[in-house]
């Protein structure tokens, strides 16, 4: 029997959301999506021309397209195409807000905050996109930005789209090293930067990163430098132009139309098994999944006010800023999630009446860690999503979250990446929320979990695959002409594919009296990670599921070691500061392992370690980990916030035995 769901939408809320008036809206076109969130996705994967148009048509997108050409070669993956002949722009449709409605709202970790309206928006942007057209940036030509989550990276980012201009960035935490060897392979015509940032009440300085970068990038006809920090004022330089004046050129005129695949964003993989792969994805496949996603399944319109917490190089940037396609109000903050003090976040929602929050699944673990009790202690009325991402969302943060953060919410964990620029699976404000899962999977998405024979399974743990084209799949690698790169990375493991790299499983909830019939899924972790004890594939997020109850434990990470003819597990645990690990601490980690999984999660090492290496983007990264205690070389250290961590791992005598 399935577990009772945690938490359950009202029919008030079911009735006015927006998924069900464009369920109720396909019926009045002649579509036949049936009666059911199972019959609409059903409908939605077996007529992908006919659900993608509805999508163009009841979002409004504003471009052309030709009906007898959304959907060629479906037979193949890679080698689909999309709206062949359409044209339209991201920007224009990013800009079409009412001009008095703020588009923007800006937050520091030092207290300054700014707002920007859509007429502002649009007026900025267009001065922006002047100066850069005036230093020779067209059609194609990269923008790079090594920039914060603020006002002026949206408006870079629009005023990059609306000349048909290729936009990518990176946030000012990344080390030279792991900068250049992102936009050095991508060649960009200009480069804007900050002059530097707080985090967690430190002020950092980043010109000189900056000065060696442009110096590195013979590509560049022009750099925009950002007064980020006031007390360190930008030298003078050749070629380079101030923010201010940036935004007095005469605007650009009007929007360059572009085909539906043409580069719009570069996004690069994390880069730790070696040099980042640049992620090319195109302008309408990426317009449209945000639509639905943001529209349908997490409820976003005009009256909204959408949240999440990221940086410039996180892919949840670029699915913030869509929010402007809806008309909505995106809040940006600059800074640690837990300073000035732990309830910044939270205060955040409470001043701006955020309807939408987001954060990676670690910062609501946080929370619970640190007793904090929003529901107590912040006026929350007006929230009715939150969000969740970065790594599986553990059921005890499911409980955290409507027991302390808000009863009535509906949380949605999802999952895609940086690959897709979207999800696999996702939330829907009309479906009940089960403990551990995440609600659904994305409208118009063929997604199964496979067995190592390549056959769909329900109920039993897998790879993640979507067995169909999609419109935001990736128009491929950026110097990669020959797809090869592109082919490898995704469609060698089950022809005709995509396989995600995440280990998985798809959980059916049949129908009751009370609930409807409902296709949830777990994530477990990558792919790539899954531990092999005995043969017995594990998920590592099934064991830090149950490691991070204890109170002592901050943070952990398994990996396998090949041990004789077999893999034994370890298990590195980072705990309070004034927590040691001893025979008692670890006899109860086994303990609440053995007892909520199986005897081969229980690893046969424990080991105390005073810090966990991660991606910038706050992921925990097992593979360099994995390397690192076999001996081997980590191929991109540059690509980790705290390459230092990595030492922890070297050469450990308690791995020896």
């Amino acid at each position: 029997m399935t577990e009772a769901p945690i938490w359950q939408p009202s029919q008030e809320r079911i009735q006015n959301a927006r998924i069900t008036h464009y369920h109720n809206w396909l019926q009045t076109q002649g579509h036949q999506p049936g009666n059911t969130w199972q019959s609409l996705h059903q409908w939605s994967i077996d007529n992908p021309a006919a659900f993608w148009e509805t999508i163009w048509q009841y979002f409004d997108v504003r471009g052309q397209y030709q009906a007898r050409r959304i959907f060629e070669n479906g037979d193949q993956m890679p080698g689909a195409t999309w709206f062949g002949g359409a044209r339209l722009n991201f920007a224009e449709n990013l800009l079409r807000g009412e001009p008095d409605r703020v588009a923007l709202i800006e937050q520091r970790e030092d207290g300054r905050g700014r707002q920007m309206t859509y007429g502002e928006l649009r007026e900025h942007s267009a001065r922006l996109a002047g100066t850069l057209q005036e230093h020779g940036v067209s059609k194609g030509d990269r923008v790079a930005a090594f920039i914060t989550n603020g006002i002026e990276a949206i408006i870079g980012m629009l005023a990059t789209a609306r000349l048909g201009a290729v936009w990518s960035s990176c946030s000012p935490d990344f080390g030279f090293q792991g900068v250049l060897e992102r936009f050095g392979q991508i060649e960009p015509r200009a480069l804007i930067a900050v002059n530097g940032y707080q985090y967690n009440g430190k002020a950092i300085d980043t010109r000189a990163r900056v000065e060696q970068l442009a110096g590195a990038l013979p590509s560049l006809s022009v750099q925009i430098r950002i007064d980020n920090q006031p007390d360190c004022p930008w030298d003078e330089a050749a070629n380079t132009v101030g923010w201010k004046d940036a935004l007095m050129a005469e605007p650009a005129a009007g929007f360059t139309p572009m085909a539906f695949d043409d580069p719009l964003y570069i996004l690069y993989s994390s880069g730790t098994t070696g040099a980042p792969k640049c992620i090319v994805h195109g302008i309408g496949g990426t317009l449209l999944q945000h639509l639905k996603e943001l529209g349908l399944h997490t409820d976003v319109g005009p009256d909204d006010v959408v949240f999440y917490y990221t940086t410039t190089g996180w892919m949840m940037w670029n699915w913030l800023a869509s929010t402007l396609s809806l008309g909505a109000t995106a809040v940006l903050y600059d800074g640690s999630p837990m300073a000035p003090t732990p309830e910044v976040l939270w205060n955040l929602a409470e001043e701006h009446g955020i309807t939408v929050f987001g954060a990676s699944a670690k910062y609501y673990a946080a929370c619970g860690k640190q007793g904090l009790e929003p529901a107590e202690t912040h006026g929350l009325d007006p929230l009715k999503a939150i969000l969740s991402t970065g790594s599986p969302l553990a059921h005890e943060s499911f409980d955290y979250i409507y027991r302390d953060v808000k009863p009535d919410v509906c949380l949605s964990s999802i999952s895609g990446g940086t690959d897709i620029v979207s999800c696999f699976a996702l939330g829907n404000p009309t479906l009940p929320v089960y403990r551990g899962e995440l609600q659904c999977l994305g409208l118009g998405m063929d997604v199964a979990i496979y067995n190592d024979e390549g056959q769909p399974v329900a109920g039993q743990k897998g790879e993640l695959v979507c067995r169909a084209p999609f419109p935001c799949m990736p128009v491929g690698f950026w110097n990669d002409p020959e797809g090869e790169r592109f082919h490898s990375a995704y469609f060698n493991r089950f022809p005709n594919t995509w396989a995600h790299g995440d280990f998985g499983e798809i959980r059916e909830h049949p129908a009751t009296e009370d609930t409807p019939a409902q296709r949830g899924m777990i994530i477990h972790g990558r792919a790539d990670a899954v531990l092999n004890p005995g043969g017995v594939r594990i998920g590592t997020a099934e064991i830090y599921r149950q490691v991070e109850k204890l109170d002592d434990v901050l943070e952990s990470i398994a990996v396998g070691q090949q041990w004789g003819d077999d893999q034994r597990v370890v298990l590195f645990v980072r705990l309070r500061e004034d927590v040691a690990l001893n025979d008692e601490l670890c006899e109860r980690l086994r303990h609440v392992i053995r007892e909520n999984t199986t005897p081969r999660h229980v690893p046969a090492k424990i080991i105390q370690v005073p810090d966990i290496p991660r991606t910038l983007s706050g992921k925990i990264v097992e593979l360099a980990v994995r390397n690192v205690i076999h001996g081997e070389s980590v191929k991109n250290r540059e690509a980790l916030a705290n390459p230092n961590a990595l030492d922890h791992f070297r050469n450990l005598a308690q791995l020896r035995d």
